[in-house]
């Protein structure tokens, strides 16, 4: 295994844990700050995986998988996706990691937020709304901090050039 797919694997189970820890507040995580620099460094495809990957595994840990799942996992995919062509374009900085994560919570907050609780649940629209408020605000905050502080030092980690365990023989 290279060490890319190594740190691949370390930031799954990293974001994994942090997601498990008890007492958290709702979506205040590190997922889409990993999200980011994962499909900058990997591509979309791996990115929009350890999205999906991400949220079926802990439904599987925690909640149990439903339509809940379905509609979380295909919505982060979307915002992998949507972090591929963001930073297709645009340097990798704190300030477009912030950027993006506004944007994708607020899409994500309407997408998730507006549809589970209506068509699964019985809740009224009105109802759904008014409850995402606070929580679409908590939400945007944890993105937020988590974007300035955890994306730009995972990036960096991420695109340390893969060193030999053994340096080669120099010619002589």
């Amino acid at each position: 295994m290279s060490s890319a797919w190594l740190k691949y694997a370390v930031v799954f189970l990293g974001v994994m844990l942090v997601r498990l820890l008890p007492f958290r507040a709702p979506n205040v995580e590190p997922l889409l700050s990993a999200v980011m620099p994962m499909t900058k460094r990997f591509g979309m495809l791996e990115g929009a995986a350890f999205a999906v990957l991400s949220i079926v595994l802990y439904d599987a840990l925690t909640a149990g998988l439903g339509i809940w799942t379905a509609v979380t996992a295909l919505a982060y995919a979307g915002i992998a996706i949507g972090a591929h062509f963001f930073f297709a374009r645009r340097k990798p900085s704190r300030g477009n990691f912030v950027q993006y994560s506004i944007i994708s919570v607020l899409v994500y907050d309407a997408v998730t937020g507006l549809t589970v609780g209506p068509l699964a649940f019985g809740q009224s629209l009105s109802a759904a709304m008014l409850g995402q408020i606070p929580f679409t605000v908590l939400h945007l905050i944890g993105a937020v901090l988590f974007a300035a502080v955890v994306s730009p030092v995972l990036y960096r980690w991420l695109q340390e050039s893969e060193v030999p365990a053994v340096a080669p023989a120099t010619a002589r």
